[in-house]
């Protein structure tokens, strides 16, 4: 086994997006940064080159007939992982995951239990979430996103657990990473349909599901932007309907051919969201964390 071969199967692409929700829910804590460096950076470890590559690596496990039609250079259908390696190494890097946890306190091993938990039951069978679009997509979003900007807030909390303002914006963009989640079924929908796999394209076809993905983005950004209002963060909610209005430009390229241009948003869109979730978290900041 080819250590280049180890590293794919992590997926280092991935890590960024529970990263940057880690990064989000720090900065929603209200302390100072400066002095917290070691919490900063084994939380940045424990939710992206753990947690998050050890739930590619399960995935892809499971998923390796799957992968074996839509993705046969992957690391295990290829065969640069032999053997039963893609699940040990799954099993290895999660341990592994609750052992750094553990070292952040309740908090972080709690969220990080339950990150690994949903790792698990999205891909593995009989629970395979994966199997519905709709459980398995909120399974990731809430791991992703929602878990990764908890653990954030409340490892660096001035107050023993994260403010309101946070896990409401945490809950919020989880649901909205749900449609991140459906754009990346697009490419996979021939072995999902072979496979017996409920994907939303596969559910509701192709337009349907972009449609459906289109409005689980937006609407948790219109309910962030409405609550900054409210709690008197102008600027904040106004530079994210900017976001909100491009995203709303490409969104509208993307429903014109979804399954061709699926990976044009992803690359596009998908960071002007999370754009708005560091704003957003800028936002719960200066109106004091709470």
């Amino acid at each position: 086994m080819k250590f280049t071969a180890f590293i794919e199967l992590l997926k280092p692409i991935t890590w960024f997006p529970p990263m940057w929700a880690f990064i989000c829910g720090a900065i929603t804590a209200g302390t100072a940064l400066g002095g917290q460096w070691e919490i900063l950076l084994l939380g940045l470890l424990l939710t992206g080159p753990l947690v998050c590559a050890s739930s590619q690596a399960v995935n892809d496990w499971f998923d390796r007939h799957v992968d074996a039609i839509n993705e046969p250079n992957r690391p295990i259908p290829s065969g640069r992982i032999p053997g039963r390696w893609g699940l040990y190494l799954g099993i290895i890097w999660s341990i592994l995951s609750l052992v750094i946890g553990a070292q952040l306190g309740p908090w972080g091993l709690g969220a990080t239990a339950l990150a690994i938990i949903f790792s698990w039951a999205y891909s593995m069978p009989p629970v395979r979430l994966k199997q519905n679009g709709w459980w398995g997509n909120l399974a990731c979003a809430m791991s992703y996103e929602g878990l990764a900007w908890i653990t954030g807030a409340a490892l660096l909390s001035i107050t023993a657990s994260p403010s309101q303002p946070s896990l409401l914006f945490a809950g919020l963009y989880s649901l909205g990473a749900h449609g991140i989640m459906t754009l990346n079924d697009f490419k996979a929908i021939e072995g999902d349909q072979k496979m017996g796999i409920r994907s939303l394209p596969v559910q509701l076809g192709a337009n349907r599901a972009a449609q459906l993905a289109c409005l689980i983005m937006l609407i948790p950004q219109c309910i962030v932007i409405g609550f900054l209002f409210f709690m008197e963060q102008e600027i904040h909610a106004f530079f994210i309907g900017i976001l909100v209005l491009a995203q709303l430009v490409l969104m509208r390229y993307f429903l014109r051919d979804p399954i061709k241009r699926a990976l044009f948003y992803s690359g596009f869109g998908v960071p002007l969201f999370v754009s708005g979730m560091m704003i957003a978290a800028f936002g719960i900041r200066h109106m004091g964390g709470h």
